[in-house]
Formats: C-alpha cells, structure tokens, sequence
C-alpha cells in the first residue's frame, strides 16, 4: 500500500506561473484601489455633478454677449439687465466685471418696463413674457440683444431662446430680431444654435 502522505504532486512549471500572474494581479489592483478606500473612509468621494440649469445658462448669456458684433456707439460697459422674477441669483452675479473684448459686463435687475433703457443685454424671465410686446416696443432702435428661454420666444421676436433637452442647453436664434437691435450674431455662435429664424 502506498502511503499518500509522503506523495508529492508534480506540477508543471506554468502553474507556478499563473499563481505568481495572480499575486501581481491582486497588489496591483490593491494599489489602484486603496485611494479609493481612503476618499470612503473619510468621506472625501466628490460625486461628479451636472452644474444647475441656471448657471448652465448664465455661461450661455455670456457667450452670446462674447460671439455678437456691437456697435462701435456702444459704451465702455454692457449693461446685462435682468427683467422679471430673476432665475439666475448669484449666477448671473458672477458675469458681473466680465470682459466683453474691449468692454465689461454690469448686472441690471429691472422690474418696470419702462425702467430697459440703457440695456445691451436683456434677459426676459418667464413669468414676465406676458410683457413681451411692450418690451419690444420700448426697445425699438436700440442695440439691446434680447434673450429668454420660453417656449416660442424667438418666434414672438426674441433674438436668441435657450431649452433643456436631454439635460443639456440649446437655443434658437432669430437673425431678423437681431438685425433689427443693429447686432450682427458670429456664424461661429448661429452653427450652435437647433433653429435659426433667417
């Protein structure tokens, strides 16, 4: 009778292999995982938000101001007035002081529409698109880019509309709105937009 106990199994020498493959393997994926240990266990794991939509759209604001041609009458400063229930907040605080080229943003927040004058930039809140008429009106002739993100805007006069879709912002862009203020809106801005009214 054979006696087990003193039996060696014979292994070839890519067992051995494999089992030193293995160790690697597992300090290794040790050494990427235990920061992420630390970040739990300290409760430092930032979750990568979506920033809200109203600062979302206050870059958009920005960008519209950076990628329309003002007239040269224009002054040192462009007034970005904010008509209505402002969504904005401290977003749209932030532009405040931002260059323009040669020129810088100043925030306005305006409840009267007889209060506009004086604006480049006008943004008309929602609930104040019931004024929208009389808005328009009293800024006839003047180079003021109105924007807004109601729905149908820039088809009731608007020259620049931003939406959500799909959790991002887009807008449209009314040329003949624009013209009217004297702005020229860049090609590079209009490529961007989901509509351009011609």
């Amino acid at each position: 009778m054979t006696d087990l106990a003193h039996c060696k199994v014979r292994r070839g020498p890519g067992v051995s292999r494999l089992r030193a493959r293995r160790s690697r393997a597992r300090r290794g994926l040790l050494q990427l995982l235990l920061p992420l240990f630390a970040l739990l266990s300290s409760g430092g794991l930032v979750h990568a938000e979506e920033p809200p939509e109203y600062r979302l759209k206050a870059a958009f604001v920005y960008n519209f101001a950076l990628f329309t041609e003002w007239p040269a009458d224009v002054g040192g400063a462009l007034h970005l007035c904010v008509f209505g229930a402002d969504p904005f907040g401290k977003d749209i605080d932030a532009l405040q002081g931002k260059p323009v080229g040669a020129r810088s943003i100043v925030v306005w927040r305006k409840t009267g529409v007889e209060s506009l004058d004086g604006c480049q930039i006008l943004f008309i809140a929602a609930p104040a698109m019931d004024q929208l008429g009389r808005v328009l009106d009293c800024l006839r002739g003047s180079p003021t880019l109105t924007v807004a993100d109601s729905p149908g805007a820039t088809g009731r006069g608007v020259a620049l509309n931003m939406s959500v879709a799909l959790n991002k912002v887009t807008f449209e862009a009314n040329l003949p709105a624009a013209r009217n203020a004297g702005l020229n809106l860049s090609s590079k801005l209009l490529r961007l937009a989901t509509q351009v009214i011609q």
